[in-house]
């Protein structure tokens, strides 16, 4: 079942893995030259290489995630861990923790309301520039005005279902 890059469903993926087959093309032939020349290969040019094929396989694995990056933060670390791996088998980075991070460009915050009661002013403003997704066993008013005033992009009742979570992720990916 061959693809060549014109007729690819996912060009940029196809690109990259064509230029890092290409660099590694082009590594193991000077490997192989130097070993018939029965000369140490210059150094230099493989790390150049190497560094090449590192950045088109870095190129290759942002085109492979499909659907994005997303961090999964619940009081509960197994049920974030649970979700993160259904995300991933949805075909999202997702990862799992018991407390906000930092997130890396375009990463989409999904986490339980339980955790952001507590924030002062400052931690609750950087939450609502982000536009995160919100769950939440609660369903009571109190909640709900939380979550508004967070700007959350979409309240979300456990339990949840995993493709209503992906609906939502899509959705806060494409606002951008």
């Amino acid at each position: 079942m061959g693809s060549d890059i014109g007729s690819s469903p996912r060009p940029d993926l196809a690109d990259a893995l064509h230029r890092l087959r290409s660099t590694l093309a082009r590594l193991k032939a000077e490997l192989e030259l130097a070993k018939l020349d029965g000369a140490g290969p210059a150094i230099e040019r493989l790390l150049d290489d190497v560094g090449e094929a590192l950045s088109h396989l870095s190129a290759a694995e942002d085109a492979s995630h499909l659907r994005g990056s997303v961090l999964v933060v619940d009081d509960d670390v197994r049920l974030a861990e649970i979700t993160a791996r259904g995300l991933r088998r949805l075909g999202f980075d997702a990862d799992a923790s018991s407390s906000i991070r930092s997130l890396r460009d375009r990463e989409v915050l999904v986490v339980d309301l339980s955790l952001l009661e507590a924030l002062d002013a400052a931690a609750h403003q950087d939450v609502r520039a982000i536009r995160p997704i919100v769950v939440t066993g609660a369903t009571d008013q109190r909640s709900r005005a939380l979550a508004a005033s967070l700007d959350a992009s979409d309240y979300l009742v456990k339990p949840i279902e995993l493709e209503e979570l992906a609906a939502a992720i899509n959705r806060r990916m494409a606002e951008g």
